[in-house]
């Protein structure tokens, strides 16, 4: 069996999170810890094992920086029409591990926002059936732009009905590669100023008030998937109340 690692970790000086959510993170290594040690145990740092403490880090990040799992809550106040939406330690555990569904749309033309029958034809082209709790995985197109300024304009968006169509088939969890389900702000942005219809703003993330899914963003390596015939194990950190956890998602392949 093989392991790949679906996750993209969390460093500084990515241009691929917004400012108010770029984690920052203070190293302290073994050196730099040696007076703390010491104290600890009572003794002065010339009296330590090899003359080294522990190396640590402190980290402030948002609940959205790097690789994470959005809840319901994200999305809006209910979800499945009227109930309270969970939140990501809610998130019931068997959604987290499950077979996966690669959807290869990398070669999508992003100012298109994707439909229900889009994802059909994909599926019918790969012999496949979506099942409940099924993990389906977008390739968006956004993966190569990691890091860079452009990647948040970058990837295929999902629509509203679609979204809602994949709940239907009693899809739980989604993942991609970009940075975000939708169409790319800059360009939805750009198609409401033409259109002046604010159905189109963040309306795959709005899905959620019609069902209950949950959403994986700045996933990598889905280049790699086959589209089907995979596990994914993806459960995210269990924040009390959060509206997102970060995550480690990883594909169980077999050799």
């Amino acid at each position: 069996m093989t392991i790949l690692d679906l996750s993209t970790a969390i460093e500084m000086g990515l241009a691929s999170d917004k400012p108010h959510q770029a984690p920052q993170i203070i190293y302290r290594s073994h050196a730099d810890n040696a007076e703390t040690v010491a104290k600890a145990y009572g003794v002065t740092k010339d009296e330590l094992p090899y003359g080294i403490g522990w190396a640590n880090e402190t980290i402030t990040l948002a609940s959205h920086s790097g690789c994470h799992m959005d809840a319901p809550w994200h999305y809006f106040p209910t979800m499945n029409n009227g109930e309270p939406s969970r939140t990501i330690d809610q998130v019931p555990l068997e959604y987290c591990f499950s077979d996966g569904v690669h959807l290869d749309f990398s070669q999508w033309d992003p100012r298109k926002i994707i439909h229900a029958d889009d994802i059909r034809r994909v599926l019918d082209q790969m012999e496949y059936q979506l099942k409940p709790l099924d993990i389906v995985l977008l390739e968006s197109g956004a993966a190569p732009h990691f890091g860079q300024p452009d990647y948040t304009s970058y990837g295929a968006g999902v629509s509203e009905e679609a979204t809602v169509w994949l709940m239907e088939q009693g899809i739980k969890v989604v993942g991609t590669d970009s940075f975000t389900w939708d169409m790319p702000f800059t360009l939805a942005a750009e198609q409401y100023r033409e259109k002046r219809d604010n159905r189109m703003i963040w309306e795959g993330h709005f899905a959620g008030r019609r069902g209950e899914y949950y959403q994986m963003e700045k996933l990598t390596n889905l280049d790699q998937l086959p589209g089907y015939g995979f596990k994914v194990i993806c459960f995210p950190v269990k924040l009390k109340g959060a509206s997102a956890g970060w995550t480690r998602a990883v594909a169980l392949l077999d050799q």
